[in-house]
């Protein structure tokens, strides 16, 4: 199997660029199409050539990213106030036809905005559930194009990534969103400064619900509701690869949202939680 060829800008000295062939590294280890096999729709009209299963690629404390937040305070977010008592739920991989909109019932049933971090890819295909996730009031962030661990990448791929996403998202919703996540977690110092550069807010959590095991309802639930407090961000998921069952935590949310409203939390999205802009 050949390696796939991209034609990227890769950044020199932060400021200069050139046209490069590369491939990325991802590839070698995950081949090709990690959340397009097995679709049992065959929705997708494209293969994917990067990235890797959320089980792969998962480091499920992220020791590491609390260094970076103390280091990088005005870019890393891992939590908001302790002051006031609202929380954010969070969402990733989507958009995904069989999930997302089950999530967005859920949400919708609740009245409750949550924060969405999309991949480019699935946005391109699913632009509708994009707009409908915009359009009921739910913020929308940037999860890569392809969901690359980026530290395994050149800082030109991780340029690509994110711009790439911007591109689409702007062209679906006309905005480019200032909100990232990196799949899995994964970041390093220059990655952190480059998106600083960049003017993205990078959103990382500090409750994880664990749902990327494909757990049972129930202990998605426990998992959320015994480690959230003020100002917490809940990881969670809400598009996976063709295999992946996530009807664990459209369930859950019946259990997690009036719970944590019976203590009196609010749910809000990243920017209200942080009092940033949604775009840049």
């Amino acid at each position: 199997m050949s390696l796939p060829v991209l034609i990227l800008h890769i950044v020199k000295d932060m400021g200069e660029y050139e046209e490069k062939e590369v491939g990325s590294n991802m590839y070698n280890r995950y081949g090709n199409s990690w959340w397009h096999w097995n679709d049992p729709y065959r929705q997708m009209t494209q293969s994917q050539p990067e990235g890797g299963p959320e089980s792969i690629g998962r480091e499920p404390d992220p020791v590491a990213n609390s260094i970076l937040q103390r280091e990088y305070p005005n870019i890393v977010v891992l939590r908001g106030s302790l002051e006031e008592n609202k929380v954010a739920l969070t969402f990733d991989d989507g958009p995904d036809t069989r999930f997302t909109p089950q999530v967005l019932d859920v949400l919708n049933q609740y009245q409750v905005n949550a924060t969405f971090f999309l991949m480019g890819a699935r946005a391109a295909e699913y632009p509708d559930i994009v707009q409908r996730a915009n359009a009921e009031g739910h913020a929308i962030g940037n999860h890569t194009y392809w969901h690359p661990n980026l530290t395994e990448e050149s800082l030109g791929r991780v340029q690509w990534e994110v711009t790439s996403t911007e591109e689409t998202l702007e062209q679906i919703l006309g905005f480019r969103p200032r909100l990232f996540r990196p799949p899995y977690g994964s970041l390093n110092r220059e990655i952190v400064e480059l998106l600083g550069q960049m003017g993205n807010t990078v959103v990382l959590w500090n409750v994880d619900s664990m749902d990327w095991r494909q757990l049972g309802a129930d202990v998605i639930a426990d998992n959320v509701l015994a480690n959230t407090m003020p100002g917490s961000i809940i990881l969670m998921h809400d598009g996976g690869d063709w295999t992946m069952d996530l009807s664990g935590t459209v369930n859950a949310l019946h259990e997690i949202i009036p719970r944590l409203q019976q203590q009196g939390i609010e749910f809000v999205t990243i920017p209200e939680l942080i009092n940033i802009s949604e775009a840049k």
